[in-house]
């Protein structure tokens, strides 16, 4: 699926309803568009272990993507698919059921799982939407079994900072998500976990027009969806400013460029 820790210094961003209705909505188109995300995802999936693993949650499963080769590369047990838009897990369940599988609507910070009752947690491109770190580890180093491993890719706070540059020469709205450091996700993972290891990759993608990442942002379900997000429609002026603003980044290829900060962890249980 796509879910910073605003939420640990006592400032929320994202309202966990808006998270949901948004993925929901875009379930349907969310495989077309998710470039990024199918990108990030197979790269998180070479981390994965040689060896058969008993029980694996795939947290924040979106629509199901990396389900089956989740299947073939561990030959689970159980396969648990958890998320928190209903609709995604809807998609998922028809069109990605499993004869191991089970589905679960429910929030990373509050796991409906006993504890020590999974072997590996493999989770991409989710847990930028939940702010309260210290409730997402603790969570998930309770439900993992000794030596579980939690596997993940999220994003950094220079995400599509094109875009944020771009809506900054017109207005003082935050048109762009943010997300968390390295520094708070290591830090935070490291209260919880014996063994934390968090690596950095840059990836851009290209576009021809500024509209092709914006639409493919609303197609995926994240675009901005924080509290002090603009209210109502954008005018038409400050959407022509906007586009002109983004030309600055256009390349010597022609093309317009939307860079991802991401961050791929891997964490050990005590």
């Amino acid at each position: 699926m796509s879910m910073s820790s605003a939420g640990s210094h006592g400032v929320t961003q994202f309202a966990k309803a808006d998270i949901a209705d948004s993925f929901s909505r875009a379930a349907v188109s969310y495989d077309a568009v998710a470039e990024l995300q199918r990108s990030v995802g197979t790269e998180l999936l070479r981390q994965l272990p040689d060896d058969n693993v008993g029980v694996v949650l795939d947290l924040g499963c979106g629509t199901g993507f990396f389900g089956p080769q989740l299947n073939r590369t561990l030959q689970p047990d159980h396969l648990i698919s958890l998320d928190l838009a209903q609709g995604m897990l809807q998609f998922a369940r028809t069109n990605r059921a499993t004869e191991n599988g089970s589905w679960l609507c429910a929030d990373a910070e509050a796991l409906p799982l006993a504890d020590s009752s999974v072997d590996l947690i493999f989770s991409s491109l989710a847990i930028q939407w939940c702010e309260n770190l210290p409730a997402l580890f603790s969570e998930a180093a309770r439900v993992l079994r000794p030596g579980g491993r939690f596997l993940f890719s999220t994003l950094g706070p220079d995400t599509l900072n094109e875009l944020r540059s771009a809506w900054s020469s017109v207005d003082q709205y935050q048109h762009v998500n943010r997300f968390i450091s390295h520094s708070t996700l290591s830090e935070s993972a490291g209260n919880y976990f014996a063994q934390v290891a968090v690596a950095e990759q840059r990836q851009v993608l290209l576009y021809d027009e500024v509209r092709g990442l914006t639409n493919e942002l609303k197609g995926i379900g994240a675009h901005n969806i924080s509290h002090d997000r603009q209210g109502g429609l954008t005018g038409k002026a400050r959407i022509t400013a906007f586009k002109q603003a983004y030309e600055k980044f256009r390349g010597d290829d022609g093309k317009l460029p939307a860079t991802y900060q991401v961050f791929y962890g891997e964490l050990i249980n005590g």
